[in-house]
């Protein structure tokens, strides 16, 4: 065998325990690492997204954490275990309509130290709306928030979710800083909608309950890390399938990452995804550095 040859042979081994090498610098042997990458998505089907989406863009983030809303489905789809074979997963399955209905999943390359799946209350766990993950560093809440419903008629079940997750970040905040992302089902602010005048206490998502209650969670010391960092911008992560409201971005700011004040400033970027399609939601992303 010529010495070129031997060369060529050996070069994807070498860039094998190159890349080895570089994760385990990346990450401590307690699994404990510098920079994390998020990516939290609403997929309105998990099944019926990625017949819609290659999950690419998502992928060229490289995130060490997927978190993704609304699965409605009771194992993941080949297609996700194909394309992240390499992380581990986690998958809440709603016990409500067969499973079909909201669930929850996350992918992560980390292994979690401990995983809780639920709130804590019957009321809430049997649609699979929460994971809470600790590593190391933090605690990471993913979470598809209740809808207050057509007419508001969810409205005082919201408000119970509301209050008992809030305990939850409140306790979970005083041992780890907190990471909350997701789809918060809230517009908070007028320039979290494209319409507010039109929405204001008719619409679910942005009633004065409901904006009054994140206001509340950010004021035990959370920050709302797109709005700290982009505070005129104005973005949404949904739009309505009805009068091409995409296309005329006539849409909702209603997915969120949500840290505790003390890692604000350890936030690198926060960022909206919206030209990734396959859901009536785009992905957001969150690059944090401890």
């Amino acid at each position: 065998m010529s010495k070129r040859k031997a060369s060529l042979e050996s070069a994807p081994k070498l860039a094998s325990i190159f890349t080895k090498k570089v994760k385990k610098l990346a990450q401590a042997d307690d699994g404990s690492q510098k920079s994390w990458k998020f990516v939290c998505w609403n997929v309105a089907g998990l099944r019926a997204c990625v017949k819609k989406s290659d999950f690419s863009e998502i992928l060229k983030e490289q995130p060490d954490i997927v978190f993704l809303g609304e699965t409605k489905c009771k194992e993941w789809p080949n297609e996700i275990e194909e394309k992240f074979k390499d992380y581990s997963k986690t998958l809440v399955i709603s016990t409500e309509k067969n499973g079909g209905y909201a669930g929850v999943g996350m992918l992560s390359k980390v292994a979690p130290l401990k995983i809780h799946k639920g709130i804590g209350d019957p009321e809430f766990d049997t649609a699979g709306r929460l994971i809470i993950a600790e590593f190391v560093e933090f605690f990471f809440v993913g979470s598809y928030v209740p809808n207050s419903g057509a007419k508001l008629v969810n409205l005082e079940k919201r408000g119970r979710w509301e209050a008992l997750l809030t305990e939850k970040l409140k306790s979970m905040t005083m041992t780890k800083p907190v990471i909350y992302g997701g789809d918060l089902n809230v517009a908070h602010e007028e320039i979290d909608l494209k319409n507010p005048e039109s929405n204001r206490n008719k619409t679910a998502g942005f009633t004065d309950q409901e904006r009054g209650w994140f206001t509340e969670m950010l004021e035990m010391g959370f920050t709302d890390t797109f709005r700290k960092m982009h505070p005129e911008e104005k973005k949404y992560t949904f739009w309505s399938y009805l009068a091409n409201a995409r296309e005329k971005d006539v849409g909702w700011r209603l997915d969120y990452y949500v840290v505790s004040d003390r890692i604000m400033e350890k936030v690198k970027k926060s960022e909206i995804m919206s030209d990734v399609k396959g859901s009536d939601h785009a992905p957001i992303v969150l690059h944090i550095e401890f």
